[in-house]
């Protein structure tokens, strides 16, 4: 199957902390254990993790077992019809949509999973850099 998925885990602001890239045939659950592996291993600190039903099952006790980390499912309310912000659903969204301004990372110009996981952290660079300077972005200059 052609494509690809993005596995993010941001913080509570939406700034990147994990990405895995896998081929978009590979399952959520599947693709979210290396992640979640990668993430305990920086950061020990971290104990929830909020994520969306695709991410729900298994993996939820596989996570508290082997990595203590607690993964609370942020689920959609089934009497709201149409568009509905979930809470901290967003964030992720957000973020992906602050990745996808950058051209290499909207389409598979990326041959290997890793060198497109590299485009997706130098997007982020590039965006946490320019308001740590407090400049903006170069689209938006004159």
């Amino acid at each position: 199957m052609a494509g690809r998925k993005r596995h993010v885990i941001v913080d509570t602001i939406g700034l990147l902390l994990v990405v895995m890239v896998t081929s978009a045939s590979v399952q959520d659950r599947d693709g979210a254990r290396p992640a979640l592996t990668h993430l305990r291993d920086l950061f020990e600190s971290i104990s929830l993790v909020w994520a969306d039903g695709g991410y729900a099952g298994k993996l939820v006790t596989w996570a508290e077992k082997k990595l203590q980390l607690t993964i609370e499912i942020v689920k959609r309310n089934d009497d709201v019809e149409g568009f509905a912000v979930l809470p901290r659903r967003w964030v992720v969204e957000r973020t992906l949509s602050w990745i996808f301004q950058r051209r290499r990372c909207v389409r598979d110009y990326e041959r290997l999973p890793e060198h497109h996981e590299a485009m997706v952290k130098w997007s982020m660079i590039m965006l946490m850099s320019r308001r740590l300077a407090g400049t903006k972005d170069a689209k938006h200059r004159k």
